[in-house]
C-alpha cells in the first residue's frame, strides 16, 4: 500500500537533492570564475617577476629547472624570435607568442597563456586549464559537503513534521473506524487541515445520503410489512373458510375469494419488486435513444383487452413520432403501463381514456410530454402530492390497489430527470403528465458529410 508519509519524504528529499545539485553546479561555475581571475592575475605577476632576469649569454645566470610538481610552462624569446628558455622541453605549446591572455587548444587539453614583451625579451607563462577545474571542483565540494551531511537530519525532520501534519487525518481515521454500522452522524471538522476539509465535507454529504437511504429503506420495509399483513391475514381467513365449507357451493365461493386474494397479494409483491428496481443505485437497463410515441403505442396495445372488458374507449389523442428521449425502455414501459392501468381502473365503465405524446414549446428543459387523461373521480388538489407517496390511497376509494402505482411512476420519472404533474383532465377526471428532457440531436452517419 502506498504511504503518503513515505511519498512526501522521498519527494521532499529528492527536491532537496535536486536543489543542492543545481546549487553545486552554480557554485562550481562561480568558483571556476574566481579561480580563473585569480590564476590569470598569478600568470601576469609571475611573468612580470621574470623581467629583471638575464638570458642568452655564457656568463649570465639561467633559470633553474622547475620542480616536477610545477604546473606552469615558461618560454622566453629574444627580440629576434630566438627561444632563450623553455621550462618543459616537450611542451605542446606553440613556438610563437600572442600578447595578452589567450586560451590555446592542444593535444593535451586547453592551456591558459599570458605573453608580454619586457625590455628586449618576450616572456610567456602558460598553465593547463585542467588544474583550474580541479581547484574549482574541490572548492565547490568543500562548500557542499556540510549541506550533504545534513541530508539525513533533514530526512528525520521531514518524517517527523509530515507525521505531525497527518495526525488530524489519523484521528479522523480512528473516529470513522470506531463507528457502529448504524452511526451516520456527520464527522467533526474541528482540527482538520484546510486541504482535508473538502474530503470531510464530501464524506458528510455521503453519510447524509446514506442516512436518508437507510431511513427510506426502513420506512419502505415497515410499510411493506404493514400492507402485506392485511392481505395475508385475509388469505388465511379465506383458507379457513374454504376448509370449513359444508357444501360445494360454499367451497367454490371461498375458493374464488382465495384466488382473488392471491391475485391482489401477487400484484402487490410485483409492485414492490418494481419499486425496488427503480430505487436510486439499483441496477437498470442501459439508457438508449427511443421514441416516446412507440412506448405509448406498446402500452396501449398491452391494455386494450382490459379496456374492452370494461367498455372503456382507450385511445391516443396525439402521438408525435418526432420526439425522442434517452431512457430505460423497460422502466418507461412500466411507467406508461401504470398510468394507463390506473386510468382504466378508476374510470367508470363506458368512459374514455386518452394518451398523448407531444412537445411543449413553452419550456426548454422538458419539452417531450407524455400525458394520460381519464374520466374518473380525479384527485382533490390538496391530496395530489400525497398520492405520490408509497401505500397512500385517498379515502373513499372502492377500487382495490396497493397504493404503489404513482410512487413507481415518480421514481422512474426522477431517474430520467423528468417532471411529474397532476392536474385536471379535459375528460373530467385526472390527467397525469410526465415531461422528459429531449435527446440530443443525432449527428450525421459516420463517413457521410452533412449538407453544406
Amino acid at each position: 500500500m502506498r504511504s503518503l508519509r513515505r511519498t512526501l519524504l522521498l519527494s521532499l528529499l529528492g527536491a532537496v537533492v535536486l536543489v543542492l545539485a543545481i546549487g553545486g553546479i552554480a557554485t562550481y561555475d562561480t568558483a571556476r570564475n574566481e579561480v580563473d581571475e585569480l590564476m590569470d592575475y598569478q600568470l601576469r605577476q609571475f611573468a612580470l617577476s621574470l623581467r629583471d632576469q638575464q638570458f642568452g649569454g655564457p656568463d649570465r645566470p639561467r633559470l633553474a629547472p622547475p620542480e616536477p610538481s610545477f604546473d606552469f610552462v615558461i618560454q622566453i624569446w629574444d627580440e629576434t624570435g630566438v627561444q632563450l628558455y623553455l621550462s618543459h622541453p616537450h611542451s605542446v605549446l606553440p613556438s610563437l607568442a600572442k600578447f595578452g591572455y589567450n586560451t590555446v587548444k592542444t593535444t593535451e587539453g586547453d592551456w591558459r597563456v599570458f605573453s608580454i614583451p619586457l625590455l628586449n625579451h618576450v616572456i610567456q607563462v602558460a598553465q593547463p586549464m585542467a588544474v583550474r577545474s580541479r581547484i574549482a571542483a574541490r572548492a565547490a565540494l568543500r562548500t557542499l559537503v556540510p549541506s550533504l551531511a545534513l541530508i539525513p537530519l533533514l530526512g528525520i525532520l521531514i518524517w517527523y513534521l509530515v507525521g505531525r501534519g497527518l495526525r488530524p487525518l489519523e484521528r479522523l481515521t480512528r473516529e470513522v473506524a470506531a463507528r457502529r454500522p448504524d452511526s451516520l452522524e456527520a464527522l467533526r471538522p474541528e482540527g482538520v487541515p484546510e486541504e482535508a476539509r473538502p474530503l470531510v465535507t464530501a464524506l458528510n454529504r455521503l453519510l447524509g445520503r446514506l442516512d436518508q437511504a437507510l431511513s427510506a429503506q426502513r420506512a419502505f420495509v415497515a410499510d411493506a410489512a404493514h400492507e402485506l399483513r392485511t392481505p395475508l391475514a385475509a388469505l388465511q381467513i379465506q383458507l379457513q373458510l374454504c376448509e370449513r365449507a359444508s357444501d360445494e357451493a360454499t367451497r367454490q365461493a371461498a375458493m374464488g375469494e382465495l384466488r382473488a386474494g392471491l391475485q391482489r397479494a401477487t400484484h402487490m409483491v410485483q409492485q414492490l419488486l418494481t419499486l425496488a428496481r427503480q430505487e436510486p443505485g439499483a441496477a437498470g437497463s442501459p439508457q438508449m435513444r427511443l421514441r416516446l410515441a412507440d412506448v405509448a403505442r406498446q402500452s396501449l396495445a398491452d391494455h386494450a383487452t382490459v379496456a374492452d372488458a370494461r367498455h372503456i374507449d382507450l385511445g391516443a389523442e396525439t402521438l408525435d413520432d418526432t420526439l425522442s428521449i434517452m431512457g430505460d425502455a423497460a422502466a418507461l414501459r412500466t411507467l406508461v403501463g401504470n398510468l394507463i392501468d390506473n386510468a382504466i381502473r378508476y374510470s367508470p365503465e363506458g368512459s374514455r381514456v386518452d394518451v398523448a405524446v407531444k412537445a411543449d414549446a413553452g419550456t426548454d428543459a422538458t419539452s417531450c410530454w407524455l400525458s394520460v387523461s381519464d374520466s374518473g373521480p380525479g384527485i382533490p388538489l390538496d391530496e395530489r402530492e400525497r398520492v405520490l407517496d408509497r401505500f397512500y390511497r385517498p379515502a373513499g376509494q372502492e377500487q382495490p390497489g396497493s397504493g404503489l402505482g404513482l410512487a413507481i411512476v415518480r421514481s422512474i420519472a426522477e431517474r430520467h430527470g423528468a417532471r411529474l404533474v397532476l392536474d385536471e383532465s379535459p375528460l373530467g377526471g385526472l390527467r397525469v403528465s410526465v415531461g422528459f428532457p429531449p435527446a440530443a440531436p443525432e449527428g450525421p452517419p459516420r463517413g457521410i458529410s452533412p449538407d453544406p
